[in-house]
Order: structure tokens, then sequence, then C-alpha cells
């Protein structure tokens, strides 16, 4: 019975093509744009952990300020000194890098080339603690740090943008206030992040350069850790955190005037906050299924209308009312079926497409893929069994009698 009642469904929607394919377009639209968000969501929520990896998420990075909500913090507390990131490393076994850094936005020039860069002032340890790695060349020397002697290493970017093909290793650079050599060369980390930010887009220098050559003091705006294998952030957060208050003579009633960040914690913040947009947006993107379900029901209720007389032939000479049901349900499904198969082709081809425009992975899900098949075979279902029960309740005297 149920091969009987395909066979006159698919007759029927051959019948009417134009008007079965309209009827599908909600469909498909609704499964294309569901799997689609879904995709590219997922994607985005890839990324940011990959990125955030990539810097490292064992980091700790210690800023001075109570932050008094997103992005704030107090004017009023005093910056770091390079002796408390030495307390850091020598009293805390917890952390295996500690980096003091000052950062400054400056112009970097090299002949008639200039560039827009990120100047960090800081140790050997912030290649480590950042996962920086050198390309060509070499990292400070203990003499060149301490002496404050004009040496710098060059990422990616700046690299490319002042030098171009050219060997930049040995090269003099410009930093607005005063020149440099280039020692280092960093690998690339591939550019623009998902969280806004390039990390080749950098000049490392020796601290004490930059507190002498660069910012004439010697303030430490952070201070980078990293976290020793096997041991919780939570726990090397705390000892951060007492000690700097007990260096910096904080009460015990009193707030912190500096904030210990966790890029694991933002990895979890990003990644959930990412995760929700994504259900959000295949949400809004599962009101099309709705309204193709409805257009799905509209159609085959004027084709009950239409075909009122042939239901009351079929019923007149001895067919049941769930054979008729059957017939009509089925045409509903297969329409349906019809619509997420097209949808999720659609969906595959426009998710490539997407990911690679936007520059994240393309993590496709066969369980979403099978869902989505699912659900509009559903939507069929709930939308067509009204108009296939109309249809196998005619009286079919009645139906003899319609014009």
């Amino acid at each position: 019975m149920l091969a009987n009642a395909i066979t006159l469904a698919l007759r029927e929607l051959r019948r009417n093509v134009m008007r079965s394919t309209l009827t599908t377009l909600g469909i498909v639209i609704g499964v294309a744009a569901v799997i689609v968000m879904v995709t590219v969501g997922n994607g985005a929520t890839v990324q940011v952990g990959d990125d955030i990896a990539a810097m490292g998420s064992d980091r700790l990075i210690v800023t001075p300020g109570q932050r008094d909500g997103p992005g704030g913090q107090s004017s009023n507390a005093s910056p770091f000194e390079v002796a408390d990131a030495d307390a850091l490393r020598d009293q805390l076994a917890s952390l295996t890098a500690v980096a003091p850094t000052s950062t400054i936005s400056l112009n970097v020039i090299v002949g008639n080339e200039n560039w827009r860069t990120t100047v960090v002032g800081g140790t050997n340890d912030y290649l480590s603690v950042n996962n920086l790695v050198l390309e060509e060349g070499r990292s400070f020397s203990d003499g060149e740090l301490s002496s404050g002697r004009a040496m710098c290493i060059i990422g990616a970017t700046v690299r490319d943008a002042l030098f171009g093909s050219q060997d930049a290793l040995g090269a003099s650079i410009r930093l607005e206030r005063m020149s440099c050599t280039v020692i280092g060369l960093l690998e690339s980390k591939g550019g623009q992040t998902s969280l806004g930010f390039d990390p080749d887009d950098l000049v490392l220098i020796p601290l004490s350069t930059f507190h002498r050559r660069i910012s004439g003091r010697d303030a430490v705006m952070q201070i980078h850790t990293s976290v020793r294998a096997g041991t919780s952030t939570t726990k090397a957060k705390d000892d951060v955190a007492s000690l700097l208050r007990e260096r910096r003579r904080i009460g015990p009633t009193d707030d912190d005037d500096f904030a210990v960040t966790d890029l694991a914690d933002i990895a979890e913040t990003l990644t959930s906050t990412t995760a929700l947009l994504t259900l959000l947006m295949a949400a809004v993107a599962g009101v099309s299924l709705l309204v193709g379900g409805i257009g799905i029901m509209n159609i085959m209720l004027v084709s009950v209308t239409e075909r009122t007389r042939e239901i009351g032939i079929r019923l007149a000479i001895g067919a049941l009312e769930r054979e008729v049901l059957s017939q009509f349900l089925v045409e509903s499904v297969v329409l349906s079926i019809f619509g997420g198969i097209i949808g999720i082709v659609l969906a595959l081809a426009g998710s490539v497409a997407l990911t690679r425009f936007l520059s994240v992975p393309f993590t496709i899900d066969p369980g979403l893929i099978a869902l989505a098949f699912l659900f509009s075979g559903s939507v069929g279902v709930a939308f067509g069994y009204a108009p296939a029960r109309k249809a196998a309740r005619l009286d079919p005297i009645e139906a003899l009698r319609h014009e």
C-alpha cells in the first residue's frame, strides 16, 4: 500500500512540477539556512579556540588597576615594577616564565616605507610565554637586556610591510624616537585572528631599552606569565594575587588594585558566547522551516479542493479512508523531503564558500545533516496531516457532486 501511495504521490507532483517546486522553497531555505548558520558558527567557535591556544591557554596576564566594568580599569593604580616580575619568577613555583612588558604604538620607518605597529618592551621570556618562535636570527643576550642596547626582533607582518622580499636580518629600522638593529625574525602565526588583532604585527625590544629610549620611566604595564604544566590556573592566579597584594601593601579588607586574567577563562567565555549565538541564529533560521510547512499545508488544501471529485470516485469504488489519508500524507512528505535534500546540497556548497570567505574552519556535522533531513520529513507529516485527514473524511456522494 505504501509503494502504491508513493507512486500516486510522485505522479501528482510531476503533474504540477512548477507548483511543487515553489512549494518546497520554504523547506529548501529553512534547511539550508539552519545548516549554514550552525556550520559557520561551529567553525567560528573552533577558530576562537585555536587562536586562544596559539596565544597560550596556560597564560596569565597581570595588569595594574581594578576592573570597574567591561574593558574598564581604575586609573589611580600604580604600575608594576621590574622587581614585581622578578619576585613572581623567583618565589612562585607554579609559574615557569614571567615576562614584564610595556607597549606603545609607533610608526616604524625603513627608507621610504613606514608602518604603524605595536612596539613591545620585554625580555626573552615574552617569546616563550606568547608561543613566539624565531624563524631567523637570535634572541637578546643578557648584556643587551641589561644595558638597553638598541636591538629588536620583528614579526612577519612588520617584515613584509617594510622589507617585502628583501632580507631584514641585520637591517636598521627607526622607531620614531630611536633606531635599532634587527637581530631576529619571528615565524608567522597566521596574521589577523578572530579576536581582532594580528600577533605578527609587533616589534620587540629589550625592556630596559624601552624604558630609557621610549617611555623615560621604569614602569611595567603588564606582566605575562606561563603556568607550569600540571598546575591549575586557579592556584596560579591565587599565588600571583597573594604575592602582589603583599608587595603592593594591600590591606586584608581592601580590594586588589590589579587584575589577573586567565586566557583559559577568556577562551571558555568566547566559545560559549559563539555557541549561544550559533544556537540563536539556527533558531531564527528554523522559522523558515515552519513557514515552509505552512506553505505545504496551504498547497495540499488547494490540492484536496481541486481533486475532490477524484477523491469521491476513489472512495465510491472501495478505497479506504486510510488509503486516501496515506496518499495525501505521502505527497506532503515527499514534497518536504525533496526540499530538504535540495536544501542540504545548497547548504554544503554555501557553507564551504562562506567559511572560506570568513577564513574559519569548515566543520560539518553529519548529525546535523541527518537531523535537518529528519526534521524536513517531520514538517511534511505535521503540516500535511490536516489536508490528508480532510481528504480522507470527504463524503463520497458530496465529493462526486463537486464541480
